[in-house]
């Protein structure tokens, strides 16, 4: 049996192919291939690359008896039963360095769009209003932004923040990831200083629902709020009331609770919850559609990502 044989499950950049070829792997295509087909062809395979399409439950790992590694095109591991994968000694791959930078830049953008009311004014002078005063901003200037979740995506946003003369604290739950662009303290200290709150974490049982009301009453200021981590990790009734209250000042979000599994869109579901139509409406709030990390350049440095770390499992 060929020991180099890939399965792609999601189309990545053509850089990621080419790059496996290179490694003398043999690449097969399987993007629109039902699961049931799918499982069917797994035996054969020592690699498999997928984004999101398939969660890879323990059914999954079961049919794929020659499996080495799971190459996930992008930051996390989530849809993978990890301690299940371990167990039968795969290799996971992640390629979180890929992407860090387009979501640095893009809560940044988010923050100061946000702040600004720059939404706002731009559909007010389409309507034919001139409003100036209605669409006074606020600097981050002098801000303390607290940034939950230190690992790569965390510290480009706070690389990014160098030169906006903010105090920058992160909590993150290792010890010791503080670096020169933010000072690590405990969840409580940022929950009494911080002004900006930015979430940067894995989706987790310990992180799901992390965001609260119990977590909103903590924080001891009137605070901003971004999320481009993932959804699950707040719970919407509750961020919405911390709007309504406004102890949120505002909230830009990438993801949200009511994804599906697989990133795709808030739309399908029948019965609408009120407070998505609440984040649809407000003022208040900056939705994006899950691409903080979804540039140009980061569709190949992700792709190159996955490459190199292949490449080191020497198989």
């Amino acid at each position: 049996m060929n020991s180099k044989l890939i399965l792609h499950i999601d189309e990545n950049h053509p850089l990621l192919i080419k790059g496996l070829e290179r490694l003398e792997y043999e690449n097969h295509i399987a993007y629109t291939t039902p699961l049931e087909d799918v499982l069917k062809l797994l035996p054969k395979y020592s690699g498999i690359v997928i984004r999101s399409r398939f969660p890879i439950d323990n059914n999954f790992i079961d049919c794929a008896t020659n499996l080495k590694f799971i190459a996930r095109v992008g930051a996390g591991l989530e849809n993978i039963d990890m301690a299940y994968a371990q167990s039968k000694k795969i290799a996971l791959i992640a390629a979180p360095e890929g992407n860090r930078n387009a979501v640095g830049e893009h809560v940044l953008g988010m923050l100061l769009s946000l702040m600004n009311k720059l939404r706002q004014a731009h559909t007010s002078i389409q309507k034919g209003a001139w409003l100036r005063e209605g669409h006074r901003g606020i600097e981050l200037e002098g801000k303390t932004v607290g940034i939950i979740g230190y690992g790569n995506t965390g510290k480009s946003f706070a690389k990014k923040l160098f030169g906006f003369e903010v105090e920058v604290i992160c909590y993150d739950i290792k010890a010791g990831v503080g670096d020169q662009n933010a000072k690590q303290v405990s969840l409580e200290e940022l929950q009494d200083r911080a002004q900006v709150i930015s979430l940067h974490i894995p989706q987790t049982t310990e992180t799901n629902g992390m965001i609260d009301k119990n977590f909103i009453d903590r924080v001891k200021n009137p605070f901003w709020f971004l999320n481009s981590a993932r959804g699950k990790a707040v719970r919407t009734t509750d961020l919405v009331e911390g709007l309504r209250s406004k102890k949120i000042l505002g909230a830009a979000l990438d993801v949200l609770e009511y994804e599906s599994s697989s990133f795709h869109s808030i739309f399908g579901a029948k019965n609408r919850p009120e407070t998505l139509d609440y984040l649809l409406n407000s003022d208040a709030v900056l939705l994006s559609p899950h691409v903080a990390g979804w540039t140009f350049e980061s569709h190949i440095k992700l792709a190159q990502t996955i490459v190199d770390k292949v490449a080191a499992l020497n198989l």
